[in-house]
């Protein structure tokens, strides 16, 4: 069963997303912040992150940073309510695989992940 850390400081999104790829037949480990997202990495077997760009404590690309310290080949897939071209390159200079522009469509971001996490 593959490990899915979603990172986002809305609690409907993140339950959201717990309840649709718990569904999926993925292993769900939820983050509120950045701190608990390196905290989680770096103790379970993740094989993927969602991670929201803008999380109170630290940026997403300061997550995406510390989680590629901790295991470089984990893919990072990015959500964002802003879609700037300059933030996505951004995240993916410093390593996401994949860009959601919120608000998403669920399905996009199931095929997504999916395609990702083979």
């Amino acid at each position: 069963m593959k490990e899915l850390l979603i990172v986002d400081d809305h609690q409907g999104i993140r339950l959201l997303l717990k309840e649709v790829f718990n569904k999926e037949g993925y292993l769900v480990h939820l983050a509120a912040n950045g701190a608990e997202a390196i905290h989680i990495a770096k103790k379970e077997k993740i094989d993927g992150v969602l991670l929201d760009m803008k999380i109170p404590d630290m940026s997403g690309l300061e997550i995406i940073k510390k989680i590629k310290g901790i295991n470089s080949t984990i893919p990072i897939m990015m959500m964002s309510g802003f879609s700037e071209d300059s933030l996505k390159k951004n995240a993916m200079d410093y390593g996401a695989t994949y860009f959601f522009t919120k608000p998403f469509n669920i399905h996009e971001i199931i095929n997504g992940v999916k395609s990702v996490l083979l």
